[in-house]
């Protein structure tokens, strides 16, 4: 069983831990151990371990730490084993770990702090890599360095880059910084971009590309051949494809983090997109975290889940986190004695237990999935449909008896019955194969350090986003426009995951097949009987809340048509 804590325990302390769990757990309700542990919040775990192994649990240790004194200690070892020395006084060490039951860190402190006495506290594994990613510095070449670098053919075989350490050669050093830079800050992308006279790269955080880092236009071709042979494609590519797919692991103080890169050509060089597929700061769980759906819309797909066959399909544009969604639900539905494929281009989250296929190219689909539909699958993944081709073989594997998830690109849930019917797909077989449809965005959070509070929403955004009365009077939080160190001057820290979700119950499905209800009508309807709320309303309980702000929701939704 995995408690989530990044934790290998024997099955003693695992029973002691589960104890302690029920002995919290207020429902008279029988629950399994699966069950009670996917219902169980990281702080409450943390509480349970730290009670079964007696020492002070702390969810939160950042305010605890001397950057100073974590510096001088070997953050390799740190990550790798999952504990941080805190602080020092003159007789004691504060240390936080992760697992209670490694004795790394008290062999570590030993050998290095010999006349202390140790004082250990429990924490997250989230927390210790923060830390850790705090207290290390990484920089890249000066740009001197960089200027006298000759612009000769380069060639180089590098099986696994590590991103934090340093290098000897200026180009492998300049990457190893912008790849480490952008975990540390937890970017989702890194762009490199050439214009007519600069060549330059930035990240993408929380949404929004922050600062251009300048570096010498001759370096481009280099930086452009030193990505190509991490993901052992020869420099020669460069003139043969107009776009170029690839994918390599940087390791991040032991930590493994896979990039997805994808490059075009422009008027006046090659736009690289590299995605940065970090889960060491985000737990993929129905329920938990940034995936902490309304109750409502959370019970609506579990429902849908449990349906033997059919398609949930989830829908939103680039980025909003919908493949994130799904291998949470994959999670959901992994269990021992059911055999779940995936078609994915490229593969992002493996999960145990779940047969992963990666897509190399748009030929392999057919054959792909007419291979899927004969190794006996319960569940198929596709990662997403894009033409009528894959709308047809997904209909079919879900006529079949299969149970089918996929991603589509629509605005909103009810338009994924119009996308599929644009398709060319008969409307009956839409109404008989679709089970959800889901549509799903990701707000970015106010800072709640450094937000402003204001008295009210003013009248032209009233006007603007078509606001009841209430909000005129109603305290709405803004952006700090300057920032804090907190949220490293954005104003905003992290997103959260807002679903609206429309699931199609036999007698929609009928009337659907009908034509008696058009796509809108039948969201409407839904809307009325269950009272499940809309992207829209999902984002003004946000708003409420005072957990994001009215510029954030504006990004994302079009919050000028009520729903």
């Amino acid at each position: 069983m995995n408690l989530n804590l990044d934790i290998s325990f024997n099955r003693t302390i695992e029973q002691l831990i589960l104890n302690e769990l029920r002995s919290a757990h207020h429902s008279n309700e029988p629950i399994t151990d699966a069950s009670l542990v996917h219902r169980t919040s990281k702080t409450r775990m943390l509480g349970a371990v730290g009670k079964v192994a007696a020492l002070p649990a702390f969810p939160s240790v950042r305010g605890l730490v001397e950057l100073g004194f974590v510096r001088g200690c070997d953050l390799g070892v740190l990550s790798r084993d999952k504990f941080v020395p805190l602080r020092r006084s003159e007789e004691q060490i504060l240390v936080a770990v992760a697992n209670p039951w490694n004795y790394r860190a008290d062999e570590y402190c030993a050998a290095h702090f010999p006349n202390a006495d140790l004082l250990k506290i429990v924490t997250l594994a989230s927390e210790i890599s923060g830390i850790i990613e705090n207290a290390s510095s990484s920089s890249g070449p000066s740009r001197a360095d960089l200027e006298a670098v000759e612009v000769d053919e380069y060639s180089g075989d590098i099986p696994d880059f590590a991103v934090s350490r340093q290098h000897e050669e200026p180009i492998a050093q300049l990457v190893a910084a912008m790849v480490s830079d952008a975990i540390k800050q937890r970017a989702s992308d890194i762009h490199v971009k050439t214009d007519k006279l600069s060549c330059h790269y930035c990240f993408r955080i929380d949404g929004d590309l922050g600062t251009h880092v300048e570096v010498p236009l001759k370096l481009r071709n280099r930086i452009d051949a030193f990505l190509l042979n991490l993901m052992r494609l020869a420099p020669e590519e460069r003139s043969k494809r107009p776009g170029i797919s690839g994918r390599f692991t940087a390791s991040y103080y032991g930590r493994p983090v896979g990039i997805r890169y994808e490059r075009h050509r422009t008027f006046r060089g090659y736009h690289v997109t590299m995605r940065l597929l970090d889960k060491a700061h985000f737990e993929a769980r129905l329920g938990m975290g940034t995936l902490a759906f309304d109750e409502g819309t959370l019970f609506a797909l579990e429902k849908a889940l449990a349906i033997p066959s059919g398609i949930i399909v989830m829908s939103g544009p680039t980025g909003s986190g919908k493949s994130t969604t799904v291998n949470a639900m994959l999670r959901q539905l992994n269990r021992p004695e059911d055999n779940i494929l995936t078609l994915e281009n490229p593969v992002e989250d493996e999960i145990e237990g779940v047969t992963h296929c990666d897509l190399r190219d748009s030929t392999e689909f057919k054959p792909m999935i007419a291979s899927f539909m004969r190794s006996d699958p319960d569940v198929i993944f596709m990662g997403e449909v894009r033409d009528r081709e894959s709308a047809e073989l997904a209909i079919e594997a879900a006529i079949t008896g299969h149970k089918v998830l996929t991603t589509i690109h629509t605005p909103s849930a009810a338009q994924i019955i119009e996308r599929f019917q644009q398709l060319g797909m008969e409307r009956w077989k839409i109404a008989q194969t679709l089970k959800a449809a889901c549509a799903q965005r990701l707000v970015k959070l106010l800072c709640p350090v450094c937000k402003d509070r204001h008295e009210g929403v003013g009248e032209h955004e009233m006007r603007l986003f078509q606001l009841p009365p209430e909000w005129a009077e109603r305290v709405v939080y803004k952006q700090n426009k300057n920032g804090c160190p907190e949220c490293q001057g954005r104003g905003y820290v992290g997103r959260t995951a807002i679903l609206e979700i429309l699931p199609i119950s036999p007698a929609l499905g009928d009337a659907m097949s009908k034509g008696d209800l058009t796509p809108y009508e039948l969201e409407q309807r839904v809307r009325r009987d269950t009272g499940l709320p809309s992207l829209r309303e999902n984002g003004l309980k946000l708003l409420r809340e005072g957990r994001t702000d009215l510029e954030a929701l504006r990004k994302v939704l079009d919050m000028t048509v009520p729903g």
